[in-house]
């Protein structure tokens, strides 16, 4: 690998975790606007901390381990920088189980932000989609199905990997929907500092699993992805801490990231059934469309 293609790998990564990250910077700073000074100082610092290389370095080294256990816990982490070919054939085995749990888990995460969220419209049919919200689920059922069926005739392990990453959708989606609701909460009841940065830190942890798992498009090296994502983290914190407003006021930057998350998602899935995927499209494709998003909301700014 070159260094041209790590340097664009480690962009894509940053910036796609710090796209997709936004509504969590949102989350931290509503809560945090409620807490003491020094709560929000030890948040900031020592959370930052936690997120960068306890959750969005742990996970990813995890991830990797569980779905080729053979490889070990140093050889999961350096694992795409080896030359030992029972390295290499470990890895080339395990990848389309955990890509397929990765493509599968963005995809339905873009169709439920097409079909039940609520959002800017930024392109035509989105409003369509928003109205059509009851089918959502027969849509994800009817795709998984599809994708199990084509992945059992490659591999069983492959399949197994979509259901998965159903699964793990489902879960977290579970948990956001909470954290949405406690937010609330929160906002009307006298607790503690201490209880709202236990909470901020379990928000975090499920937010961060869209970046982690997303990241698996750019790249399977756990350093690289330690790296973008953790550069990623350290900028949602500085939006928290600067006030999400002035994010805010660009109104599609959400559309971009979940276009991009769908993007990944098409490519994991397609990387996964045996389809090769040049590395530098991941992060080339994800810098065109939050570009354009960005440049959409600017525009929009400039009219107001």
């Amino acid at each position: 690998m070159d260094i041209f293609t790590l340097i664009i790998i480690i962009a894509g990564l940053f910036l796609f975790e710090t796209i997709s990250s936004i509504d969590n910077a949102i989350i931290n700073a509503q809560v945090l606007s409620t807490m003491q000074p020094k709560a929000r100082r030890w948040f900031l610092i020592w959370g930052m901390i936690f997120a960068v290389f306890i959750i969005r370095g742990l996970l990813p080294w995890l991830i990797v381990w569980a779905s080729t256990p053979e490889l070990g816990p140093i050889g999961a982490l350096t694992a795409t920088f080896s030359d030992d070919p029972r390295v290499l054939a470990a890895i080339e085995t395990s990848a389309p189980v955990l890509l397929m749990g990765g493509g599968t888990f963005l995809i339905f995460l873009f169709l439920h932000w097409l079909f039940l969220e609520e959002k800017n419209y930024g392109l035509k049919g989105e409003k369509f989609f928003t109205n059509q919200g009851v089918w959502f689920f027969a849509i994800a059922s009817v795709l998984l199905s599809v994708m199990v069926w084509f992945a059992l005739k490659i591999n069983t392990m492959v399949a197994f990997g979509a259901v998965v990453g159903s699964t793990a959708f489902f879960i977290t989606h579970g948990f956001k929907q909470n954290a949405e609701h406690r937010e609330k909460q929160l906002m009307n009841k006298d607790l503690s500092d201490v209880s709202k940065i236990f909470y901020l830190e379990v928000i975090d942890a499920t937010f961060s699993i869209d970046g982690v798992l997303g990241a698996f498009a750019f790249t399977l090296s756990v350093p690289l992805i330690i790296i973008g994502n953790g550069l990623g983290a350290i900028v949602v914190r500085q939006m928290t801490i600067k006030g999400v407003d002035k994010i805010g006021r660009y109104a599609y930057l959400k559309n971009g990231a979940m276009y991009s998350i769908f993007v990944l998602g098409v490519i994991m899935v397609a990387d996964g059934f045996g389809i090769h995927i040049p590395a530098w499209l991941s992060p080339l494709t994800t810098f065109a469309i939050v570009g354009f998003f960005f440049w959409k909301s600017r525009r929009e700014i400039i009219r107001k």
